[in-house]
């Protein structure tokens, strides 16, 4: 069918949009019927959240220029995209292409950047409204409109980041260049408790395990699930002086407002589980979750007092749990971190798209690129390879 009946805009936040559009292209409830396949990252309610807060916007550096793919007057596909002006808050790194382009002259920033903000998960980054005739001609448009976008606005390139694989392929067809990364994921084989996961771990790690969760309670620490109408003010206090003061040893600056919080707090309660711990009466440190159709996103954590393993209690140990109770088919615990596959968290791939306006740059990177890709399976090989499951000797059997 000819594309040429759908017109194209860039708009500057996601209320321009509005909620019944946006989410009937990002959460179709026709496209996934039983809700599996919900992603609580592309829904408006984020979006217009970490917008609105402050969070997201031009002052940060993140200036929003959704894109949107119209047919007679009617929204039928969108790509969440942002016109940054320098590269944090991303987690796939190209700082190096931007060194690099600027000591030959070049100027990278600023670019734009179709995403989630300060978001490491996996999603659908062209979004389609659900029950089209021509769901490919649609997608060929956003990523032809985003080429565009990347031209009218004189930026250097345009980067599609944590995109499903299927999109990724359809993106470098279009001309985008290919970048493979990996995480650590949590998989649920069908437990039915915590301790049926650790049996399928060897000797070693399964006691190791053990070990790490009563001394990361062993100073009278307690453990509290939050979400829905638990999810109060008080709460949101506590849990935002936890990532201030840890974002601020690790990034610098902590890219989230308090008010993010209260208004995810406020429009997606249900979708959030805040694991929160407590000693002699106060909270102490937490992390928050999201609650995905099938998959619990952890995304960060933040502590004012530190005891050993806490840190792998609230974040991986009480996730997994959480999942096993929640039938939940996985857990992503955000980026890097190889020291989550003692935990049973195992290498998964993630991919992202980039397209380069300069052909000369395009060229360097799509050879380091090959490269990249090469190092990234072997690396992924051999750390699944050295996972703590079971190898069925007799020692991986024992208690």
């Amino acid at each position: 069918m000819d594309s040429s009946d759908i017109t194209l805009e860039a708009v500057s936040s996601a209320r321009q949009i509005g909620a019944a559009d946006w989410d009937a292209c990002a959460n179709p409830a026709s496209a996934c019927p039983d809700g599996r396949t919900y992603n609580p990252f592309v829904s408006y309610a984020f979006f217009d959240a970490v917008e609105q807060s402050g969070s997201a916007c031009a002052r940060t550096g993140w200036a929003p220029r959704h894109l949107v793919a119209r047919r007679g007057g009617k929204i039928v596909g969108l790509v969440p995209c942002y016109l940054k002006s320098h590269s944090q808050g991303e987690y796939v790194f190209d700082r190096g292409w931007a060194d690099a382009y600027e000591r030959a002259g070049g100027q990278y920033y600023p670019k734009l950047q179709a995403s989630v903000p300060f978001t490491p998960a996996t999603g659908p980054r062209l979004l389609l409204r659900a029950g089209l005739d021509d769901p490919d001609e649609v997608r060929a448009a956003l990523a032809g409109g985003l080429k565009a976008l990347c031209n009218a606005t004189g930026t250097s390139s345009v980067h599609v980041t944590f995109a499903p694989e299927d999109e990724w392929t359809f993106l470098a067809a279009q001309g985008f260049l290919q970048r493979t990364d990996q995480q650590f994921h949590w998989r649920n084989a069908g437990y039915a408790t915590f301790e049926d996961f650790l049996a399928t771990l060897s000797s070693r790690h399964r006691k190791a395990i053990r070990r790490e969760r009563r001394d990361a309670l062993a100073n009278g620490i307690t453990i509290h699930a939050l979400t829905g109408s638990d999810l109060t003010e008080e709460a949101w206090d506590a849990f935002f002086e936890f990532y201030m003061e840890t974002g601020s040893r690790k990034w610098g600056r902590p890219y989230l407002t308090r008010d993010f919080y209260t208004r995810i707090g406020e429009t997606m309660p249900e979708r959030v589980a805040l694991i929160m711990a407590k000693r002699e009466g106060r909270f102490i440190a937490g992390a928050i979750n999201f609650i995905g159709g099938d998959t619990l996103f952890g995304r960060h954590w933040g502590a004012i007092e530190h005891h050993p393993f806490l840190h792998f209690e609230v974040c991986y140990y009480q996730a997994i749990d959480y999942a096993i109770r929640h039938r939940l088919a996985t857990v992503e615990a955000g980026a890097q971190g190889e020291h989550k596959i003692a935990r049973g968290y195992l290498p998964q791939t993630t991919y992202s798209a980039h397209y380069i306006a300069d052909p000369a740059l395009r060229r360097a990177v799509r050879d380091y690129l090959v490269r990249e890709r090469m190092y990234v399976a072997e690396a992924g090989r051999q750390l699944t390879e050295a996972g703590p499951f079971r190898k069925d000797s007799p020692d991986d059997q024992a208690s």
